[in-house]
């Protein structure tokens, strides 16, 4: 009646399929707990950002090269996840004789549990165009940046307001 049916074969093909079930099950559990992990990472990046200064130097390489440190300030007063890599950064941009504060929507992608700032050739407005891959972590952020025939190594630490135990919510 069930000519083409081989038991010995059947029953290998169901230990085997239940031994990939198995092997790859942990992994499935794995990736699973990373997903879980992904909006902890984001609330843990916008509320470690929020109310944040970056302070820090940067220096310039390449044909202009110049190792004097120069100072730059980063004041953010909120960041926040929009979307996908997308992260809204409201931020007080202070180096050399500039001073603005802007919206900027820039990528933020993961290395790890480690945030990392990745623009290309993004325009800023009344700044320039610019690349940089900008690395955040332990209170910590250092990095690359370019604009278009200039660029160089950027660096400093992440500051946040402390408030007195004694003030009023």
């Amino acid at each position: 009646m069930y000519k083409h049916c081989n038991p010995i074969r059947s029953t290998i093909a169901c230990c085997l399929v239940v031994s990939a079930a198995n092997f790859f099950s942990p992994s499935l559990s794995n990736a699973q707990q990373a997903v879980a992990k992904v909006p902890e990472k984001f609330a843990a990046l916008a509320k470690s950002l929020s109310g944040a200064t970056l302070v820090g130097h940067f220096v310039m390489s390449g044909t202009e090269k110049d190792t004097d440190l120069k100072q730059e300030r980063y004041e953010l007063t909120n960041v926040r996840h929009v979307k996908d890599d997308q992260w809204l950064f409201m931020a007080r941009i202070q180096y050399g004789e500039h001073d603005m504060t802007l919206p900027l929507t820039l990528p933020v992608h993961w290395a790890g549990d480690t945030p990392i700032i990745s623009i290309d050739k993004m325009p800023i407005p009344s700044l320039g165009t610019y690349t940089a891959r900008v690395m955040i972590y332990s209170d910590h952020y250092a990095g690359f940046w370019s604009g278009g025939d200039h660029g160089g190594h950027l660096f400093g630490i992440v500051e946040r307001v402390q408030v007195p135990k004694d003030a009023a919510p």
